[in-house]
């Protein structure tokens, strides 16, 4: 068998709601750089689900849009190598979110729990709309309208993914159609605590961007909490117990590892002389990825091509499957 007929379709993207922090890299793009050397990749920029949640503020997203754009390409995401495309851009995506939205029982969407767990947030927020209650059924025709076969998850996330594979399971019944049902292409991401501990999240304000400003940066390693245990510069700690050691694990070396577990141990090294190696490990890391991403910023019309030339293939593929589901549904096509 060749390469080309075991290639996956494979299809996600991430909501235009601002920068990217460190979690969305270990979390997603790391994957992404991996996965479109390996499959045809079609990953978006998808404002239309940032819009469920940020309506009032639809020029923010529009900013976002280019923003995350380049921070993709700068972090290694090649539009030589895969689709990159702004949600917005390819109007199927809505076409069949409509299709698929009719055929959805209401009682497929009402036991979703990311939609119990948060309906009192919702409320509070004035983010208990239709938009977010259908979420679901848009994110099942993100996937359907590319044909995408795989869609990369981390284990906690395969049950979101269940409620899509329902529903072209169901169009397929109804139409005796052979539409793909989307299936989990697991993948291990790294979990990335914020600076306080908890998960990172832009909504807690506890996240490092992914393209932080170096002061920035230094600002928010230094304020991170350590072992409680170390009261003193004399007293020794257990890295276990700190999450500035749990980022050295995502940005050190070996060597440095070495050097933070025995230091601690003994107390051989203090807090500050942690954190000021985290930050060079750190700043290593993002610089490269920093300046690439003022060079697309400074150059707009070289992004407004690559975003251009992305959105025209993903319409393409998008609009030729369209017709497809249509023509199956014989559904009229004029």
């Amino acid at each position: 068998m060749s390469e080309k007929a075991t290639r996956e379709i494979v299809m996600s993207g991430m909501r235009a709601t601002g920068a990217l922090h460190i979690g969305h890299y270990f979390g997603a793009l790391k994957n992404w750089i991996q996965l479109q050397d390996q499959h045809e990749c079609f990953f978006g920029v998808m404002d239309w689900h940032a819009l469920t949640t940020h309506f009032k503020n639809p020029e923010g997203i529009a900013q976002s849009n280019r923003v995350m754009m380049a921070e993709y390409i700068a972090a290694g995401v090649d539009p030589d190598k895969c689709v990159l495309f702004i949600q917005s851009q390819v109007p199927e995506h809505l076409e069949l979110y409509f299709i698929f939205s009719t055929l959805t029982p209401m009682g497929w969407l009402e036991r979703v729990p990311t939609w119990k767990d948060a309906e009192e947030e919702m409320r509070v927020s004035d983010t208990h709309n239709l938009g977010r209650f259908s979420y679901p059924v848009l994110q099942a025709a993100d996937i359907s309208v590319y044909a995408g076969t795989r869609v990369p998850v981390g284990p906690d996330q395969v049950s979101h993914l269940e409620l899509s594979r329902e529903i072209v399971r169901r169009w397929n019944h109804l139409f005796k159609g052979h539409w793909p049902e989307p299936k989990p292409l697991l993948m291990r991401p790294q979990v990335v605590p914020g600076l306080d501990g908890r998960k990172m999240s832009k909504t807690y304000g506890n996240s490092i961007l992914l393209f932080e400003e170096s002061k920035d940066l230094q600002k928010k390693i230094r304020g991170m909490p350590t072992d409680p245990a170390r009261i003193k510069r004399e007293d020794p700690g257990e890295p276990s117990k700190c999450t500035v050691y749990s980022y050295h694990q995502l940005f050190s070396s070996a060597e440095d590892l070495s050097w933070v577990e025995s230091g601690c141990r003994t107390a051989g090294i203090g807090c500050g002389d942690c954190k000021g190696r985290l930050i060079e490990n750190i700043e290593k890391v993002i610089l490269p990825l920093r300046e690439k991403k003022k060079e697309f910023l400074n150059n707009p019309t070289r992004l407004d091509s690559i975003v251009k030339e992305g959105c025209r293939k993903a319409r393409e593929r998008a609009s030729r499957n369209l017709s497809e589901i249509k023509k199956q549904m014989k559904w009229p096509l004029t």
